[in-house]
């Protein structure tokens, strides 16, 4: 029944998470039976045992992990099988029938296959092939239905923060990628994702509609010839990297690309090891020749030297002119290839949530640099959000035995003070609202979709009136009501910071919050006249004492 390749694999292999191999097969699925569906398991023993699952645009792929200590994991099994998803959702907006079954009958042996493993644990993940079919619901529910396997859809932010997990747990070579210019690419069927780094920080993040598969169709849409393909490539790129080129390459200066994808990355990984470079790392000279082979030498050639299959000899060459242009665009002189895949970040998340792993990498710095930058991008004023900040995580800290909110609320708090005036660059009237247009338009990479909408909407409600629960729910929102609570506790602890701050001008040296039985006061610490913030303060407080049945009271401190 199985095709086996059983083949070397740097994966996350000579770092110190996983080994030097790995197994990969692809099944031939025809005939097989629906599964029984199956539950996580608890562990009789040390070992934990994950599985991942990848339901992406060209491709389903299956991983399974293997746990043993703080410091060991190994991957023990990887599954892969071409199921075309994305030539239906990019072309016609749906998944067919014939797809549908296809998909069902390789998920249905993914189960299989994980029942035998005796799974811990597992994750399967859908990403915009699913994300962007107009019957999704539907699809998920046939899945599940039929296979026993629940599918999640991740959003773009949450796929590509998997992805750059999966590169950042590569550790110190990864910092000392990002050290200097540094450009993530991520390349998907259905887009790409560029994000820069530079100073060991994240400096910006994009999504860009031309991934691999995309441009597959529309070139056949288009009855290219063969000839025609790399120009036309040259510019369906080109076209989409002029704006972004303007706004985040403008005096920045890029050194290495990072590729994260299915194909090229392979060749990176062969090519660096074949020249005896131990970090993984191929220089703009030999990338050209790669590029080169792939136009001219015969599709079976190719074939061999990448040990792909044949139908990805297309979407390689593909990926390959994209990483060419990105090249050429930012200057960049040398690719890194990790070899890692969503599956792995779905992994290390795993393993993280289950203190079987820790990272040395502060992804929460990253989101925080992102706010910063997106800021700093609509002209919002750097002190005012630190002082707002500063307020707020005083309010907020005091408040933990009453607001029953955790570290991710507090790092909302955070991003919300950061950006409560963005808003202001499109219209001074409109505050709130532009505000929470900017913020949703915008990729911050560690943040959900849902995650997004919260810092949105305190933002939002730090300026306009509050919208209580059924009104946002008649708005077709998909807030739940644990993240409207959320929303409701955030936005009253930052409409007291702001008022404390009225004036703009940053008058109080400090300030200290003492909870006092149904009280919280604040003793502010400042010289100055702050009638203006007492005025503002008393209106702000009554929204405070609705949301937590604790009245605020401000009290200046004497000068000495």
């Amino acid at each position: 029944m199985y095709r086996y390749d059983v083949q070397p694999s740097e994966s996350v292999s000579s770092q110190r998470l996983f080994p030097v191999w790995s197994v990969t097969r692809r099944i031939n699925y025809k005939g097989i039976n629906q599964a029984t569906p199956f539950t996580e398991r608890r562990p009789p023993m040390a070992v934990k045992t994950f599985a991942a699952i990848d339901v992406g645009s060209f491709e389903l792929s299956l991983k399974i992990f293997e746990f043993t200590g703080k410091s060991q994991g190994r991957v023990i099994e990887h599954i892969r099988q071409r199921v075309d998803l994305g030539t239906d959702t990019y072309g016609s907006g749906k998944i067919s029938h014939d797809k549908m079954d296809e998909l069902c009958r390789v998920l249905s042996q993914f189960a299989q296959i994980i029942e035998s493993y005796k799974v811990t644990g597992y994750r399967a993940y859908g990403t915009s092939a699913i994300r962007e079919t107009r019957n999704t619901g539907i699809v998920l529910d046939q899945i599940h239905q039929r296979t026993g396997i629940k599918v999640e859809v991740l959003s773009n932010s949450e796929q590509r923060f998997l992805d750059y997990k999966a590169v950042a747990f590569r550790g110190e070579i990864f910092h000392s990628m990002i050290e200097e210019g540094t450009a993530i690419v991520d390349i998907g069927g259905g887009s790409i994702q560029i994000s820069l780094f530079d100073n060991d920080t994240l400096v910006s993040t994009q999504n860009l509609r031309i991934g691999v598969l995309r441009i597959q169709e529309l070139l056949h849409h288009m009855n290219t010839r063969s000839s025609q393909r790399e120009e036309l490539i040259d510019e369906i790129v080109s076209s989409q990297l002029a704006t972004y080129k303007k706004l985040y390459l403008k005096d920045r200066e890029i050194k290495t690309i990072i590729v994260v994808d299915d194909y090229l990355s392979v060749w990176v990984a062969k090519k660096a090891a074949a020249a005896g470079r131990k970090n993984g790392v191929v220089n703009l000279g030999d990338y050209e020749q790669f590029v080169q082979q792939l136009r001219t030498r015969p599709m079976t050639e190719i074939v061999r030297m990448l040990d792909i299959p044949e139908e990805a000899v297309n979407l390689t060459f593909i990926s390959a002119c994209i990483m060419k242009r990105i090249m050429k665009l930012t200057g960049a002189q040398q690719i890194w290839a990790p070899g890692v895949t969503l599956s792995d970040g779905m992994a290390y998340e795993y393993a993280q949530q289950n203190k079987l792993l820790q990272s040395e990498h502060d992804f929460n710095r990253d989101i925080l640099a992102c706010a910063m930058n997106i800021s700093k991008r609509y002209q919002g004023s750097r002190k005012r959000a630190e002082t707002l900040e500063n307020i707020a995580l005083t309010i907020f800290d005091s408040m933990k035995k009453v607001h029953g909110m955790g570290k991710r609320e507090r790092l909302y708090l955070q991003l919300a003070a950061m950006l409560h005036d963005c808003g202001k660059y499109i219209s001074m009237v409109n505050i709130g609202e532009t505000s929470y247009q900017i913020i949703m338009a915008t990729e911050m990479i560690g943040l959900s979709h849902m995650e997004r909408e919260t810092v949105a909407s305190v933002v939002r409600f730090n300026h306009s009136p509050f919208i209580y629960f059924d009104q946002i729910k008649a708005m077709g929102t998909a807030l739940t009501e644990n993240a409207y609570l959320s929303i409701a506790k955030l936005t009253a602890i930052l409409r007291l910071a702001s008022a404390l701050d009225r004036s703009h001008k940053q008058k109080l040296k400090g300030v200290k919050a003492t909870l006092k039985e149904e009280q919280l006061v604040l003793m502010v610490d400042t010289p100055e006249d702050i009638t203006l913030e007492r005025g503002i303060f008393e209106d702000r407080a009554d929204f405070f004492q609705e949301v937590f049945s604790v009245q605020p009271v401000i009290k200046q401190k004497k000068p000495m």
